[in-house]
């Protein structure tokens, strides 16, 4: 496959990406690990609420992705997932040959990692592994799906605070448990969990669950004291939290920090011909939001636009003066 710019991540920023090379008239193409576009925000939290996207008061998560995803395939991207980006080469004229896991070789002039944070997997819930698929889910991907269910949430992290908040209206009950007083979400949510009509229990951990196909009790165990409860809970919603790493792009001679990729203020990461936009990079004054990393999408295209044609323009022109 012979493209003018890869994008490694199909979350919001790498979408985006995709679009905005294709205004630039740069064929493309898009690697993920995971089988659909949209990253974490498709895989983790479809039904979530996102509210710093500008001019969207508030928009579902699988709304943005379609609304990305339509708006990225105006420009045909080629679309490589369910697999990841492995082996870089360059090759005698410069440009990069880069290996998927899937055996796919792709040679490109530009690369742009938006890969957020990585792949990533779920922390498992101990207790409960039997029932994962059978009550215990780490992800919500359908609130229907929880409607006139006992819930029980794990975690303290914003993820639990938020689907609690989210099946609350919609599930018999609703019960968070966690393992400590204080909880890492932001306070807000925090309070608005105690002003809901969520059992909060802290500190609380999963001692077992039982059920015959399905989880239909748990046993609780009361850190500070050791004292065991029994809670009736026919869905558990495993909230906590997620491992990450870079895989194979460690080895690609990039500056990370922290598992964050160093760029500069053109977003490229120093190694010739690679960029990188969005909650993968870090420079002083980073912000981590989406709308923060749309920007960063453009000036990594633009540059990249300009390092791998010199006759080109950084600044393409707004997209209102060209022609429909």
């Amino acid at each position: 496959m012979d493209v003018d710019l890869l994008i490694v991540g199909s979350g919001p920023v790498g979408l985006y990406a995709a679009y905005y090379a294709g205004f630039r008239g740069m064929t493309t193409a898009v690697i993920d690990s995971l089988p659909e576009a949209g990253g974490q925000v498709a895989a983790l939290y479809p039904e979530k609420l996102i509210y710093d996207v500008a001019g969207l008061p508030g928009v579902r998560g699988r709304d943005l992705v379609k609304a990305l995803l339509e708006q990225a395939n105006t420009y045909s991207p080629r679309w490589l997932l369910g697999q990841s980006a492995d082996r870089l080469e360059r090759l005698p004229d410069g440009r990069l040959h880069i290996h998927t896991t899937a055996r796919v070789d792709v040679v490109t002039r530009a690369v742009i990692i938006a890969a957020g944070i990585g792949t990533f997997r779920p922390r498992p819930l101990p207790a409960g592994l039997e029932y994962v698929g059978s009550g215990v889910d780490y992800f919500v991907s359908d609130l229907d799906a929880y409607a006139g269910h006992k819930v029980l949430v794990v975690g303290g992290g914003d993820s639990a605070v938020d689907w609690a908040l989210a099946l609350e209206p919609l599930a018999a009950s609703v019960t968070l448990i966690h393992r400590r007083h204080q909880f890492t979400a932001h306070e807000a949510s925090v309070a608005e969990l105690r002003r809901s009509g969520t059992t909060v229990l802290t500190p609380y951990v999963v001692h077992a669950l039982s059920g015959d196909r399905e989880v239909s009790r748990a046993i609780i165990r009361d850190i500070a004291g050791g004292d065991l409860h029994e809670l009736d809970c026919t869905r558990v919603v495993a909230a906590l939290g997620f491992t990450a790493n870079l895989g194979p792009l460690t080895g690609w001679g990039l500056t990370i920090v922290d598992r964050h990729i160093v760029v500069d203020s053109t977003m490229s990461t120093g190694v010739p011909g690679i960029y990188a936009a969005g909650d993968v990079t870090d420079y002083p004054g980073k912000v981590r939001l989406i709308s923060v990393g749309f920007g960063e999408a453009a000036l990594a295209v633009n540059n990249a636009a300009v390092a791998t044609d010199p006759s080109a323009q950084l600044f393409p022109g707004h997209s209102t003066a060209t022609a429909a």
